[in-house]
C-alpha cells in the first residue's frame, strides 16, 4: 500500500473516531439533560425546531441557575412556612378564592428565600425547571387556575385542585424531609360542604381519606 494510502486510511479512522466519540458525547449530554429536566425536556423539544435547539437551551438554562445563589432554607425557616401552608389551607372552606392566591404568594415567597428571581413568571418556570422539572407542570396549571380565580371563572373543585398543584412544588422547595413539614406533607385540601379529603399519590392509600384533624 502506498503512502498516500495509508494517509488516506488514517484520516479515514480518525474522522470515524471522531464522529463516534462525539455521537457518544451527544448521547450523554441528551441522558443528563433527560434526567436532569424530567417531562420538561421533551416539553422544551416541543416548543423548539430542533432537538439541538431545545438542549441548548435547557443548558442555558442550567448555567444560569448554576450562577444564582440557590441555598436550602434552615430548620426554623421551613418550620415557619409550613405552619403558614396550613394556615392557608385551613381557610380554603370559608375563602377558597383567597387561599389560592395566597398560596400563590406563599409559593413566590418560598423561591425568594431559596433564592430564586421572581419577577417574571417564565423566567421562573425556567429557572425552576433546572431542578424541579418533575412538578413544574403542578406549578403551571395552579397559576392558569389563580388567574381564572382572580376573574371569578374557577370553580370551587379547580381552586381545590389549584391548592393541591401549589402544594406539591411547595413540598419540593421546602423539603419533605426536614423536622416541621410533615404537616405539609400529609396535609390535605378539605372539600366544601363536607369533611376534608385527603388526596393520595403513593399507591398504597385510598384514593380519598378522612384527615386525621377531622376535616
Amino acid at each position: 500500500m502506498s503512502t498516500v494510502s495509508w494517509v488516506v486510511v488514517i484520516v479515514v479512522a480518525v474522522v470515524a473516531i471522531v464522529a463516534v466519540g462525539y455521537f457518544l458525547l451527544r448521547q450523554q449530554r441528551r441522558h443528563r439533560l433527560r434526567d436532569r429536566f424530567g417531562p420538561e425536556y421533551e416539553r422544551t423539544v416541543q416548543e423548539h425546531d430542533s432537538r439541538r435547539e431545545a438542549e441548548q437551551e435547557l443548558m442555558a438554562r442550567q448555567q444560569r441557575v448554576d450562577s444564582l445563589d440557590i441555598r436550602e432554607l434552615d430548620p426554623r425557616t421551613r418550620e415557619v412556612y409550613a405552619k403558614k401552608w396550613m394556615e392557608v389551607q385551613e381557610r380554603f372552606v370559608d375563602a377558597p378564592g383567597f387561599s389560592v392566591t395566597e398560596a400563590d404568594h406563599l409559593v413566590t415567597s418560598v423561591m425568594a428565600e431559596r433564592g430564586y428571581p421572581t419577577e417574571d413568571f417564565e423566567q421562573r418556570l425556567s429557572d425552576l425547571s433546572v431542578a424541579h422539572g418533575r412538578t413544574l407542570d403542578h406549578y403551571r396549571r395552579a397559576h392558569e387556575i389563580s388567574g381564572r380565580a382572580v376573574r371569578k371563572e374557577a370553580s370551587t373543585e379547580e381552586l381545590r385542585q389549584a391548592m393541591v398543584h401549589y402544594r406539591a412544588l411547595f413540598e419540593e422547595l421546602l423539603g419533605n424531609s426536614a423536622d416541621g413539614v410533615n404537616g405539609v406533607d400529609g396535609g390535605s385540601v378539605p372539600r366544601q360542604g363536607g369533611p376534608g379529603l385527603r388526596e393520595t399519590t403513593d399507591g398504597d392509600a385510598p384514593a380519598a381519606r378522612r384527615d386525621t384533624r377531622g376535616w
